[in-house]
């Protein structure tokens, strides 16, 4: 078979090469039954367009970068999905930037990125530091950024986020509905974003049911397995809660670990709930209650507006908040 390229593929087809290329490059005036027709058939014949070659001529790299606080979690495994899916019906690529929630790294990636030829950038932040103006070369370079899901408040941009301090209040109050008396709340960091939030609807749901928050039933974790077991077990040796609300998917399943190896029956002694995007929660015994955040979604709506920001060609997005809602799924874990 002869080489399949733009031209051949185009009369294949009956149309121009313009169109088809239009089609490649994500463009908004193109039929959707025929941009989806050149698709189909460029996949059938093998045809891969030379995404590289054509930014060039343009002047555009066609990259965006996603920067995010790690890899071993299914909240953002999902969301990189809904991000790199926008990412192709635009025409673009992707780089993923992992920071393992290291403040200097991630001013380390951005320093990196504003030297490059990436066009836009998607982040959840690290939640350390308290001065971010490296964010700042972003729209210097003319980069608009998008968080999602962890975000600055000094940092003016468009934040993707779920409605932790809702899910948060439900998933306290879950717990005190099946009997809790002793709810502790486990935390990787409370003095980021979503950490003070969700620690808000904590604090708030304890209130309302006529109990004052205990300090010492925040237990700050860190991400390191064998340092989350240390405080787990120094916290239920000195504390004995009966409920566990886990900031963290991490952090449910440390505590599920934990119980395992201590005998701790659950439900029957411990009630668990935590956030969690984990799709066999399920499948774990007991069953996990979980707050499910909609991380796929998330991931694309993030992209969606950096998309719109780069075809109307501004260098920062609107510094609003979009809120999408989580669920709260009740199983056997939190059993009453």
């Amino acid at each position: 078979m002869d080489a399949i390229n733009i031209k051949v593929l185009a009369e294949k087809l009956g149309l121009s090469t313009s169109t088809v290329s239009r089609a490649f490059r994500g463009n908004s005036d193109i039929n959707a039954k025929t941009k989806q027709r050149i698709l189909e058939m460029a996949e059938t014949l093998g045809y891969q367009p030379n995404m590289y070659a054509s930014s060039l001529r343009d002047q555009k790299s066609k990259t965006i970068a996603i920067v995010v606080p790690e890899f071993a979690n299914n909240f953002f495994s999902q969301a990189i999905h809904g991000i790199e899916r926008e990412a192709r019906m635009n025409g673009y690529h992707t780089l993923i930037y992992v920071t393992d929630d290291d403040y200097e790294k991630e001013a380390s990636f951005v320093t990196q990125i504003c030297n490059g030829r990436v066009e836009g950038v998607i982040m959840s932040v690290s939640g350390e530091g308290h001065r971010h103006q490296y964010l700042e070369l972003l729209a210097k370079r003319g980069i608009p950024l998008v968080f999602f899901d962890r975000y600055y408040d000094d940092v003016a941009a468009t934040k993707v986020t779920a409605n932790d301090y809702e899910s948060s209040y439900a998933a306290t109050k879950h717990l005190l509905d099946k009997g809790c008396s002793r709810v502790a709340y486990l935390v990787v960091n409370k003095h980021v974003s979503i950490g003070k939030i969700r620690l808000q609807g904590y604090v708030d749901a304890l209130r309302d049911y006529g109990m004052a928050a205990d300090d010492d039933l925040i237990v700050e974790c860190t991400n390191d397995r064998y340092e989350i077991r240390r405080r787990l077990a120094e916290s239920f040796g000195r504390l004995q809660p009966d409920g566990i609300f886990a900031a963290v998917e991490r952090l449910a399943i440390a505590t599920y670990r934990f119980c395992s190896e201590e005998g701790i029956a659950i439900p029957e002694n411990l009630k668990v709930i935590g956030f969690s995007s984990l799709e066999i929660a399920d499948l774990l015994n007991p069953a996990l209650s979980t707050v499910t955040q909609p991380a796929y979604e998330m991931g694309a709506t993030a992209a969606a507006v950096l998309f719109r920001a780069l075809k109307a060609g501004e260098k920062r997005t609107g510094n609003e908040s979009i809120i999408l809602p989580s669920v709260l799924m009740e199983r056997k874990s939190s059993a009453g």
